[in-house]
């Protein structure tokens, strides 16, 4: 059973840069084919997608967030994270690490299949 968990600040300042860390236990963040990303929940609408490192290293962003995303990770702590920058009220949500199903093929993200449990970010002053 694969668990994540999502550690981070509630609360950010306009303009500051949001850092998030999620740890993962039963299952490696080096392990084919899997991605481990970061979604997030506006308050009353839709999940957006966000990014994510894959198996192998490579890092793949939404287009809408690519100038201000970071994913990384630490596989010596089978950890991975998320930077966001220049945060504004309307990044304020509930960010989620989820591991992404990767096409062994193609190399393609297709789905995701756990998911932590969400922290609430809130940008104000």
């Amino acid at each position: 059973q694969v668990q994540l968990q999502e550690s981070g600040p509630g609360l950010v300042k306009p303009s500051q840069t949001l850092s998030l860390t999620c740890s993962v236990s039963g299952g490696s963040v080096a392990a084919k084919y899997y991605a481990w990303g970061w979604i997030r929940q506006f308050p009353g609408k839709g999940v957006e997608w966000m990014g994510a490192i894959t198996y192998d290293g490579r890092t793949v962003y939404s287009p809408s967030l690519e100038s201000r995303t970071s994913i990384s990770r630490d596989t010596s702590k089978n950890q991975f994270s998320l930077q966001l920058t220049s945060m504004t009220p309307a990044d304020t949500a509930g960010y989620y690490c989820v591991r992404d199903l990767v096409d062994s093929v193609f190399g393609r993200i297709y789905g995701l299949d756990y998911w932590g449990k969400g922290t609430l970010v809130t940008v104000s002053s």
